[in-house]
């Protein structure tokens, strides 16, 4: 995994990538699915309970997103001595935990 400093890119290995493309596309099709269910007139609570589970299957892309940046990204930069990856680490758990 290599990180580039200067253009703020993310080289992840394949298997970290279809990993992640395969949680969005699962998610991809739970909004479809929803949208369909509202499309049919679905009772509130039924789509209400599966956007729960939208925004669960999110929250953990969001984790498992943050442990590979938190592992990789902000340690290969603390390694290099650029503190400054932290700060933006502080910013990027501030916007998620709105």
């Amino acid at each position: 995994m290599e990180y580039c400093e200067h253009c703020k890119m993310k080289h992840r290995t394949p298997d970290e990538a279809k990993a992640l493309i395969n949680r969005l596309n699962r998610i991809e099709g739970q909004v479809r699915g929803v949208k369909g269910m509202v499309e049919n007139d679905t009772y509130c609570t039924d789509i209400l309970v599966q956007v729960s589970a939208i925004t669960a299957a999110l929250n953990a892309f969001n984790k498992e997103l943050m442990a590979s940046h938190i592992r990789t990204c902000v340690a290969e930069d603390i390694r290099r001595g650029d503190d400054s990856t932290i700060e933006e680490l502080v910013a990027t758990l501030q916007k998620l935990m709105k």
